[in-house]
Protein backbone atom coordinates (compact mmCIF):
# COMPACT_ATOMS: atom_id res chain seq x y z
CA UNK A 1 0.00 0.00 0.00
CA UNK A 2 2.87 1.98 0.71
CA UNK A 3 4.27 1.42 -2.37
CA UNK A 4 1.00 2.54 -4.38
CA UNK A 5 0.71 5.91 -2.41
CA UNK A 6 4.89 6.27 -3.22
CA UNK A 7 4.26 5.95 -6.62
CA UNK A 8 0.88 8.70 -6.85
CA UNK A 9 2.80 10.98 -5.12
CA UNK A 10 5.86 10.32 -7.69
CA UNK A 11 3.04 11.02 -10.89
CA UNK A 12 1.45 13.67 -9.25
CA UNK A 13 4.70 15.64 -8.69
CA UNK A 14 5.64 14.94 -12.48
CA UNK A 15 2.36 16.30 -13.75
CA UNK A 16 2.97 19.21 -11.45
CA UNK A 17 6.37 19.76 -13.34
CA UNK A 18 5.12 19.10 -16.60
CA UNK A 19 2.68 21.77 -16.01
CA UNK A 20 4.78 24.39 -15.11
CA UNK A 21 7.14 23.77 -18.03
CA UNK A 22 4.35 24.31 -19.86
CA UNK A 23 3.42 27.36 -18.89
CA UNK A 24 6.76 28.76 -18.61
CA UNK A 25 7.28 27.71 -22.31
CA UNK A 26 3.47 29.60 -23.05
CA UNK A 27 4.93 32.23 -21.55
CA UNK A 28 7.77 32.55 -22.89
CA UNK A 29 6.27 32.60 -26.16
CA UNK A 30 3.58 35.21 -25.35
CA UNK A 31 7.27 37.33 -24.43
CA UNK A 32 8.13 37.26 -27.56
CA UNK A 33 4.94 38.24 -29.51
CA UNK A 34 4.54 40.79 -26.95
CA UNK A 35 7.97 41.99 -27.84
CA UNK A 36 7.87 41.89 -31.58
CA UNK A 37 9.24 45.20 -33.48
CA UNK A 38 6.65 45.82 -35.87
CA UNK A 39 6.44 46.27 -39.60
CA UNK A 40 7.61 42.95 -40.56
CA UNK A 41 5.10 43.14 -42.55
CA UNK A 42 2.84 46.04 -43.50
CA UNK A 43 -0.54 46.90 -41.30
CA UNK A 44 -4.02 46.33 -43.41
CA UNK A 45 -4.83 49.34 -45.28
CA UNK A 46 -7.42 51.93 -43.86
CA UNK A 47 -11.02 51.38 -45.17
CA UNK A 48 -11.16 54.93 -46.59
CA UNK A 49 -9.13 57.30 -48.35
CA UNK A 50 -8.16 60.43 -46.54
CA UNK A 51 -5.59 62.38 -45.97
CA UNK A 52 -4.19 60.74 -42.67
CA UNK A 53 -4.51 57.58 -43.54
CA UNK A 54 -2.76 58.45 -47.22
CA UNK A 55 0.15 59.68 -44.88
CA UNK A 56 -0.11 56.89 -42.17
CA UNK A 57 -0.35 54.35 -45.27
CA UNK A 58 3.17 55.83 -46.79
CA UNK A 59 4.57 55.86 -43.23
CA UNK A 60 3.42 51.88 -43.03
CA UNK A 61 5.39 51.24 -46.61
CA UNK A 62 8.49 53.08 -44.86
CA UNK A 63 8.79 51.09 -41.84
CA UNK A 64 8.44 47.66 -43.65
CA UNK A 65 11.06 48.41 -46.04
CA UNK A 66 13.16 50.07 -43.27
CA UNK A 67 12.77 46.44 -41.28
CA UNK A 68 13.86 44.41 -44.12
CA UNK A 69 16.39 46.49 -45.20
CA UNK A 70 18.37 46.14 -41.14
CA UNK A 71 17.52 42.91 -40.55
CA UNK A 72 20.18 40.51 -40.22
CA UNK A 73 22.82 43.65 -40.54
CA UNK A 74 26.44 42.43 -39.22
CA UNK A 75 29.00 44.47 -37.77
CA UNK A 76 30.95 44.67 -41.63
CA UNK A 77 27.96 46.21 -42.95
CA UNK A 78 26.88 49.00 -40.25
CA UNK A 79 31.15 49.85 -41.02
CA UNK A 80 30.75 50.01 -44.65
CA UNK A 81 30.92 53.00 -46.86
CA UNK A 82 30.90 53.59 -50.76
CA UNK A 83 33.74 55.83 -50.49
CA UNK A 84 35.62 58.03 -47.99
CA UNK A 85 33.99 60.95 -47.66
CA UNK A 86 30.41 58.79 -47.46
CA UNK A 87 28.65 58.36 -44.33
CA UNK A 88 28.77 54.54 -42.60
CA UNK A 89 25.61 52.47 -42.92
CA UNK A 90 25.74 53.48 -39.26
CA UNK A 91 25.70 56.63 -39.67
CA UNK A 92 23.15 56.96 -42.38
CA UNK A 93 20.73 54.90 -39.77
CA UNK A 94 22.05 57.13 -37.27
CA UNK A 95 20.35 59.80 -39.21
CA UNK A 96 16.88 57.54 -40.12
CA UNK A 97 16.50 57.36 -36.56
CA UNK A 98 16.16 61.39 -36.24
CA UNK A 99 14.14 61.57 -38.94
CA UNK A 100 11.94 59.06 -37.80
CA UNK A 101 11.87 61.59 -34.78
CA UNK A 102 11.06 64.60 -36.86
CA UNK A 103 8.26 62.27 -38.17
CA UNK A 104 6.64 61.39 -35.19
CA UNK A 105 6.91 64.63 -33.67
CA UNK A 106 4.98 66.24 -36.24
CA UNK A 107 2.09 63.88 -35.63
CA UNK A 108 1.77 65.38 -31.65
CA UNK A 109 2.92 69.36 -32.28
CA UNK A 110 6.77 68.40 -29.97
CA UNK A 111 9.70 70.67 -31.15
CA UNK A 112 12.71 69.34 -33.22
CA UNK A 113 15.54 70.23 -30.38
CA UNK A 114 18.24 71.64 -32.40
CA UNK A 115 21.16 70.74 -31.94
CA UNK A 116 19.59 67.53 -31.71
CA UNK A 117 20.43 66.18 -27.57
CA UNK A 118 22.71 63.25 -27.34
CA UNK A 119 21.01 60.49 -25.08
CA UNK A 120 21.98 60.19 -21.86
CA UNK A 121 22.63 56.11 -22.43
CA UNK A 122 25.77 56.46 -24.49
CA UNK A 123 26.17 52.62 -24.79
CA UNK A 124 23.11 51.62 -26.86
CA UNK A 125 23.03 49.32 -29.18
CA UNK A 126 22.11 49.17 -33.40
CA UNK A 127 19.46 47.06 -31.75
CA UNK A 128 18.13 49.56 -29.67
CA UNK A 129 18.45 52.24 -32.82
CA UNK A 130 16.99 50.29 -34.93
CA UNK A 131 13.69 49.45 -32.32
CA UNK A 132 13.44 52.75 -31.76
CA UNK A 133 13.34 53.79 -35.28
CA UNK A 134 10.54 51.18 -35.97
CA UNK A 135 9.00 52.56 -33.47
CA UNK A 136 8.82 55.66 -33.81
CA UNK A 137 7.36 55.02 -37.46
CA UNK A 138 4.49 53.06 -36.08
CA UNK A 139 3.44 55.53 -33.40
CA UNK A 140 3.35 58.34 -36.03
CA UNK A 141 1.39 56.32 -38.10
CA UNK A 142 -1.26 55.50 -35.06
CA UNK A 143 -1.57 58.80 -34.30
CA UNK A 144 -2.20 59.59 -37.77
CA UNK A 145 -4.92 56.98 -38.06
CA UNK A 146 -6.30 58.08 -34.69
CA UNK A 147 -6.64 61.78 -36.04
CA UNK A 148 -9.70 63.53 -37.82
CA UNK A 149 -8.79 64.43 -41.42
CA UNK A 150 -9.27 68.14 -40.31
CA UNK A 151 -6.15 67.76 -37.73
CA UNK A 152 -3.58 67.87 -40.48
CA UNK A 153 -4.28 71.36 -40.66
CA UNK A 154 -2.64 71.96 -36.85
CA UNK A 155 0.39 69.32 -37.33
CA UNK A 156 3.19 71.56 -37.70
CA UNK A 157 6.95 70.63 -38.32
CA UNK A 158 8.46 72.72 -35.52
CA UNK A 159 12.36 73.42 -34.81
CA UNK A 160 13.78 75.07 -32.00
CA UNK A 161 17.27 76.18 -31.68
CA UNK A 162 17.49 78.55 -28.22
CA UNK A 163 15.07 80.58 -28.27
CA UNK A 164 14.41 80.57 -32.11
CA UNK A 165 11.49 78.27 -32.74
CA UNK A 166 10.14 78.09 -37.02
CA UNK A 167 7.28 76.07 -38.02
CA UNK A 168 6.35 74.54 -41.72
CA UNK A 169 3.07 73.50 -42.65
CA UNK A 170 2.69 69.56 -42.92
CA UNK A 171 3.14 69.75 -46.70
CA UNK A 172 7.00 69.71 -45.90
CA UNK A 173 6.43 66.48 -43.89
CA UNK A 174 5.65 64.81 -47.20
CA UNK A 175 8.82 65.91 -49.59
CA UNK A 176 10.97 66.30 -46.78
CA UNK A 177 11.90 63.81 -43.77
CA UNK A 178 9.57 61.36 -45.32
CA UNK A 179 10.80 61.32 -48.56
CA UNK A 180 14.49 61.48 -47.18
CA UNK A 181 13.82 58.34 -45.08
CA UNK A 182 12.89 56.34 -47.96
CA UNK A 183 15.04 57.48 -49.78
CA UNK A 184 18.13 56.63 -47.14
CA UNK A 185 16.57 53.17 -46.41
CA UNK A 186 17.26 52.50 -49.92
CA UNK A 187 21.43 53.32 -49.00
CA UNK A 188 21.24 50.53 -46.65
CA UNK A 189 19.94 47.91 -48.84
CA UNK A 190 22.58 49.02 -51.26
CA UNK A 191 25.32 49.40 -48.54
CA UNK A 192 24.43 45.75 -47.63
CA UNK A 193 24.38 44.68 -51.13
CA UNK A 194 27.90 45.50 -51.64
CA UNK A 195 29.29 44.54 -48.31
CA UNK A 196 27.95 41.10 -49.28
CA UNK A 197 24.70 40.81 -47.29
CA UNK A 198 22.13 41.50 -49.92
CA UNK A 199 18.34 41.90 -48.86
CA UNK A 200 16.15 39.07 -47.84
CA UNK A 201 14.84 38.16 -52.00
CA UNK A 202 11.26 37.02 -50.40
CA UNK A 203 10.67 41.06 -49.62
CA UNK A 204 7.96 42.13 -51.31
CA UNK A 205 7.22 46.20 -51.59
CA UNK A 206 4.39 46.51 -53.32
CA UNK A 207 2.41 44.11 -51.37
CA UNK A 208 4.27 44.55 -48.03
CA UNK A 209 4.45 41.11 -47.35
CA UNK A 210 7.41 38.43 -47.71
CA UNK A 211 6.99 35.70 -50.31
CA UNK A 212 6.50 32.37 -48.78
Amino acid sequence: MTNYKSLLVLLMLSLTAAGIIVFAQKNTTMKKITHQLPYQQIPDAPAEYTNVNVVARMIDGLGYRYYWATEGLRAEDLAFKPSDDARTAAQTLEHLHSLSETILNATNATPNIRPRPARPDTTYSFEDERRWTLENLKQASENLRNSSPDAMEDMKIIFKRGEKQSEFPFWNMLNGPIADAIYHTGQIVSFRRSSGNPLNPNVNVFIGKNRQ
